[in-house]
């Protein structure tokens, strides 16, 4: 009988070692994903030029940026607010560096965007927000993420 008991206690400790292993990798992903909010301005005509300030919260603490952006087929001016995620961050110094995307869009006097962009170190921001002014644009974009 106490053999039994044993045995079951083994079995239960084995299953629960397994529950916490298999929970693990959800724990670690949380914490590759930041929140981060820009607010930037863009003028151009044919090629556009954009930049703003905007923070990175990761693991509890709060990490200043700077956004430069470029790109093609611009015409117009506006402003925007954005706020999403940074995630497949390790450490916060992942935020930092070139960023591509390609699309396509038109906002008059305001309206909602969203865009999603990744760095060379896998790093995928996606964000949303509302823009204010006018724009239209075609073709590829990218910016240019610094730490403060």
């Amino acid at each position: 009988m106490l053999a039994f008991f044993s045995t079951t206690k083994l079995k239960a400790a084995v299953a629960i070692a397994g529950a916490l292993l298999l929970g693990a990798p959800s724990i670690a992903n949380a914490q590759t994903t930041g929140t981060v909010r820009f607010k930037v301005a863009k003028a151009g005509f044919i090629l556009g030029v954009g930049g703003g300030t905007g923070i990175l919260r990761f693991k509890g603490k709060t990490y200043p940026l700077r956004v430069e952006g470029l790109s093609a087929g611009t015409i117009g001016v506006a402003q925007a607010d954005l706020v999403g995620t940074a995630s497949n961050l390790r450490v916060p110094t992942d935020i930092a560096g070139q960023y591509s995307a390609a699309g396509a869009g038109v906002a008059v006097a305001g309206g909602a965007r969203s865009i999603q962009l990744q760095n060379a170190k896998g790093v995928i921001l996606n964000l949303r927000g509302t823009q204010v002014g006018f724009e239209a644009s075609l073709g590829v974009g990218g910016a240019t993420i610094t730490m403060q």
